[in-house]
């Protein structure tokens, strides 16, 4: 009896001893990246935090005395905001279309570029720049040199066909910053697709050539299932990213005509620096946040339920 105690104290020692050196290497291994770790949550989550904060207060720069304690009052007035839903559904129409147009014409133009002809080198790297290019200086291009009125590119191609000039930013304020969004994203969207082109088994689409499958038949079959994971990934990064635009709108409409073309970063600017409203302002945020983690997180298990599923 007392030499099975003590062969299960050995065992019972030796587990302790194989966790606590499974500890030791983790932590060896997490060490490393501890600094970063902590430089991150200093950097992104106390700044959201206050953000917090503010927004559970009544808070305005130009009564500096008033500011009080309200709760969640901030954002029950930001949802009664008629401006505030109408800068949201902006945000979508902007996320959405950017994403979904410059998908489509991404894919058309990595199908071509996929192809062999003289030329391809110089035709990918010009279709590249668009992504290259910083969004101010992107916008200042479709704002003086695209859109403008009197000597704009767009008008002038209109008035070949004799149609009249048209002020863009004016009349069509949203049109006009998505029509600079796709032309800035389609080159990312077009380099994913076109690695997953090119990461395909050519011998399968051999093998569907062999079987007399078109061109067709071959994309939507074979090709297009190959791409899901890529396009995915784009559509992900792509409304991440796009959801935050700002530079576009501040450069190309103001914002305007009034707030018509606003969408919920620049309304969030307008408020807190134009309108001194800290506590309504960061109460936006918030939302926005939140939304943005909602989506990702929806988006990101999209992703990974595809990469799970064996072909």
């Amino acid at each position: 009896m007392a030499t099975l105690v003590d062969s299960h104290n050995r065992r019972e020692r030796a587990r302790r001893a194989d966790r606590g050196k499974e500890r030791a290497e983790g932590w060896r291994r997490r060490g490393p990246l501890l600094p970063a770790l902590i430089f991150t949550i200093i950097v992104t989550q106390l700044p959201f935090v206050f953000t917090l904060w503010y927004s559970l207060l009544n808070w305005n720069l130009l009564r500096p005395d008033g500011t009080e304690f309200v709760g969640l009052q901030n954002y029950v007035d930001i949802f009664a905001d008629s401006t505030f839903r109408q800068a949201a559904l902006n945000s979508v129409i902007y996320t959405v279309g950017c994403v979904f147009a410059a998908m489509v014409l991404g894919i058309i133009f990595a199908l071509l570029l996929d192809r062999e002809f003289r030329g391809r080198g110089l035709v990918r790297t010009l279709l590249i720049t668009p992504f290259l290019i910083m969004p101010v200086a992107s916008a200042v291009l479709w704002s003086v040199s695209m859109l403008n009125p009197s000597y704009g590119l767009v008008n002038w191609i209109l008035s070949l066909f004799g149609i009249p000039a048209v002020d863009w930013t004016s009349s069509y304020p949203v049109l006009s910053v998505l029509m600079a969004l796709v032309w800035q994203w389609t080159p990312f969207m077009m380099l994913l697709v076109l690695a997953g082109l090119q990461a395909q088994p050519r011998d399968v689409l051999e093998a569907a050539q062999m079987d007399g499958a078109g061109w067709w038949r071959t994309f939507t079959s074979i090709t297009l299932p190959q791409l899901r994971r890529y396009i995915e990934l784009g559509i992900l990064l792509g409304a991440i990213y796009v959801v935050n635009t700002f530079d576009q709108i501040y450069i190309m409409t103001a914002g305007g005509p009034g707030t018509a073309s606003a969408n919920l970063p620049f309304y969030i600017y307008q408020r807190a620096f134009l309108g001194f409203d800290i506590g309504q302002a960061a109460a936006m945020g918030v939302v926005v946040v939140i939304a943005t983690i909602i989506i990702a997180t929806f988006a990101l298990r999209l992703i990974f339920r595809s990469f799970d599923v064996k072909d």
